[in-house]
């Protein structure tokens, strides 16, 4: 039986998306969504449609844009940023673009584009600085000397699932003109940008140090689990796994990483799986000046590992200074109390010892011995029931046996 006729063409694809959005969301969601409806509706899609350019997919604050000619596309890009470059004089409200383009092969499925021509733009447009334009190598040999642009070579990279390695052009919008020129480079956009008002974090790929090329899925889900369980704390940006699992294989500054994701925070580590034992290492670092704030290693079995996956979050929301809702402190304490009531005691006791009265502090004493009771080796109850201790010592408070209870 005939195999079906895969439909295929040369197309100019460009790939854009908004550089630092999960910044800017967490700074503010609703005024980020309208801006970036407004930038959409006023300058992107009416570039696209005067060059001749068809939308492909929208994905939040990305798109894909299919055009007949590599000239067209880079026309298109560069007005885009023009006009942004001269929208953008609010530097706490500025919205930047990074837009990639590549020339090549595509698979033709209904109203969808895919294929290594796709996938290019996409990682090209990764590399790309917030507010300019990369050309892949095939691209740039479609427009050399067909427009006005000057570009720079800025070298091979080795792309996210590309098994080559990919020259990059940039287009010198600084030469275009005055408005252009006055475009922030990254080290000042990095500057004007204000903080997001929770700590943001990426995750960054564990290496493999077993040795063995086929433990790099275990690896990645080591990785991939912390950030899940970190993604879960409200009080924490965590930077989504396409973005960070974008740098896996690659040696860069933890510096440049970080502003690259904008993320604070940078956790990196490495797995060493050696038949059942399994070695983790994690470190927690701070991305505007590449100092540690928090390194560890965890030594296991393979069966202990999601106790160690544990171990490691907690470790990193301490690091951070973080104070979670009790509901989520429940979710990461609750395995390691060894019961879920031995946790409810524990939490009934500190609410009541908070509250610093004589018949609360007895209350709270009550609760304590209460969970350890059923686990005696559950140090913070053991530390809230001496601090109640010395508190009713040093108060000169009755211990009121009459509240403990006894099973």
């Amino acid at each position: 039986m005939a195999e079906a006729r895969v439909e295929r063409r040369l197309a100019a694809i460009l790939a854009a998306d908004v550089a630092g959005y999960s910044r800017l969301m967490g700074a503010d969601e609703v005024g980020t969504l309208v801006a970036l409806k407004t930038h959409r509706r006023e300058i992107v899609d009416p570039a696209i449609t005067e060059h001749h350019g068809r939308i492909v997919k929208t994905t939040g604050d990305g798109m894909l844009v299919e055009f007949g000619s590599a000239v067209d596309a880079v026309n298109c890009a560069v007005s885009v940023q023009t006009k942004m470059a001269e929208r953008n004089g609010d530097p706490v409200q500025r919205i930047l673009f990074r837009i990639g383009i590549n020339v090549g092969d595509i698979i033709i499925d209904g109203d969808d584009n895919f294929g290594d021509g796709v996938n290019v733009a996409a990682r090209v447009e990764n590399e790309c600085e917030p507010g300019g334009v990369y050309l892949s190598d095939d691209a740039f040999r479609q427009v050399r000397g067909k427009t006005s642009f000057a570009f720079e070579d800025i070298g091979e990279r080795a792309l996210k699932n590309i098994d080559r390695l990919v020259r990059i052009h940039a287009v010198r919008l600084d030469h275009l003109s005055s408005a252009d020129r006055a475009r922030p480079s990254k080290a000042e956009i990095a500057k004007q940008l204000p903080l997001p008002t929770k700590p943001s974090i990426a995750v960054l790929p564990f290496q493999n140090m077993s040795g063995d090329p086929e433990q790099e899925y275990f690896a990645d889900g080591v990785a991939e689990d912390v950030l899940t369980t970190l993604s879960k704390i409200p009080d924490l940006i965590v930077i989504a796994r396409n973005s960070s699992f974008v740098f896996k294989g690659q040696t860069r500054d933890i510096r440049e990483i970080g502003k690259l994701l904008d993320a604070r925070y940078v956790l990196e580590g490495s797995v060493r799986k050696v038949g059942n034992r399994v070695r983790l290492t994690a470190q927690l670092i701070d991305s505007l000046n590449g100092t540690h704030l928090w390194a560890d290693r965890y030594d296991g079995v393979v069966d202990d590992v999601f106790d160690l996956q544990d171990q490691i979050t907690q470790e990193i929301v301490s690091a951070l200074e973080i104070q979670l809702t009790l509901g989520e402190q429940a979710r990461v304490w609750r395995k390691r109390s060894g019961s879920p009531l031995v946790y409810e005691f524990f939490l009934k006791a500190r609410r009541l010892y908070t509250n610093f009265a004589k018949h609360t502090h007895a209350q709270a004493r009550a609760e304590f011995e209460r969970a350890l009771e059923i686990n005696p080796s559950f140090v913070p109850a053991l530390v809230g029931r001496g601090y109640a201790l010395t508190d009713q010592a040093r108060f000169g408070w009755k211990i009121e046996r009459h509240h403990t209870r006894k099973h």
